[in-house]
C-alpha cells in the first residue's frame, strides 16, 4: 500500500473508532448512552489498535502529526516526507468524522446540548484554563511520544518514499492501543486528550461545516490548544529521547 494512503486510512479507521464511541456513548437514543469514561477510553485505544493493523505495514502508522513530528526530531524520520503524511492524516480525520456524523446523525437530530454534541467530534477543557489546558496536551503527548521513541523502530522500504523509519507500527498494534488506553484513564479527562492535532482538528473543521439542529459553535478559540500541545510535547520528548540515548 502507498503509505500516504496507509496513514489516511488508518487515521479514517482511528476517528471513525474514537468519534463512533463518543457519539455512541453521549448521543440522545443511542443504546450505550451513558457510558463511561473507562469504555471512551478503551474506544480510542481499540480505534488505535485497528488503525495501525491497517497502516503499520505500509506506513508504520503514525496516524498523528505529532508522531511524525516527533520521530521526525529524533531522526527517525526524513522530514521531508513529514508534510505529506500529515495531510494525508488530516484528510483521514476528516474523512473519519464525516462517516461518523452520517451514521449517527438521527441521533445528533435528537440530542438538544450543543455542548454533547461537539464533544463527540472535538476535544474541550473540562475546566477552562489555557495555561492549564496547555500543559495536559504537552504532557499527554510527551509521554505518548517518548514511549514510542524509547522503543526500537526498524526500517521499512517502500516503493514510493524510499527506505524510511516507521512509527508506531513497530511497536506492534496491541501495546500502542494499551499506551493510549492508559493515557485516556490517567490523563485524558482534563482536556479529552487530544493527543493528536489531526485528531482534534479534522473533526472540528467537519462539526463547523455539517447540518445539526442544535449544534452551537466550534469554539475555534480553543481549538488551537490540541495542535499545539501535541507538537510541543512531541518536540520535548524528541529532545530528552535524544539526550538519555
Amino acid at each position: 500500500m502507498n503509505p500516504l494512503v496507509a496513514e489516511y486510512l488508518g487515521t479514517f479507521i482511528l476517528l471513525l473508532m474514537g468519534n463512533g464511541v463518543c457519539a455512541n456513548s453521549s448521543l440522545k437514543g443511542s443504546f450505550a448512552k451513558g457510558a463511561d469514561w473507562m469504555l471512551i477510553s478503551f474506544g480510542w485505544g481499540l480505534g488505535v489498535f485497528l488503525g495501525v493493523i491497517v497502516a503499520g505495514p505500509s506506513s508504520g502508522a503514525h496516524l498523528n502529526p505529532a508522531v511524525t513530528i516527533g520521530l521526525a526530531v529524533a531522526g527517525k524520520f526524513p522530514w521531508a516526507n513529514a508534510p505529506l503524511y500529515i495531510l494525508a492524516q488530516l484528510l483521514g480525520a476528516m474523512s473519519g468524522a464525516f462517516l461518523t456524523w452520517m451514521l449517527f446523525a438521527d441521533h445528533y437530530n435528537l440530542t438538544e446540548d450543543p455542548g454533547t454534541i461537539k464533544g463527540t467530534f472535538c476535544t474541550s477543557p473540562a475546566i477552562k484554563n489555557t495555561p492549564r489546558n496547555l500543559l495536559s496536551e504537552v504532557v499527554g503527548t510527551f509521554v505518548l511520544i517518548l514511549v514510542v521513541l524509547l522503543i526500537a523502530v526498524p526500517e521499512f522500504k517502500s516503493s514510493d518514499m524510499g527506505e524510511v523509519k516507521i512509527g508506531l507500527g513497530s511497536m506492534g498494534a496491541l501495546p500502542v492501543a494499551l499506551l493510549v488506553v492508559a493515557i485516556g484513564m490517567s490523563l485524558g479527562g482534563l482536556t479529552g486528550y487530544a493527543i493528536n492535532p489531526a485528531r482534534d482538528l479534522g473533526p472540528r473543521i467537519i462539526h463547523s461545516l455539517v447540518p445539526i439542529k442544535t449544534k452551537g459553535g466550534s469554539d475555534w478559540g480553543y481549538a488551537w490548544i490540541p495542535i499545539a500541545g501535541p507538537v510541543i510535547g512531541a518536540v520535548i520528548a524528541a529532545v530528552v529521547y535524544l539526550a538519555v540515548i
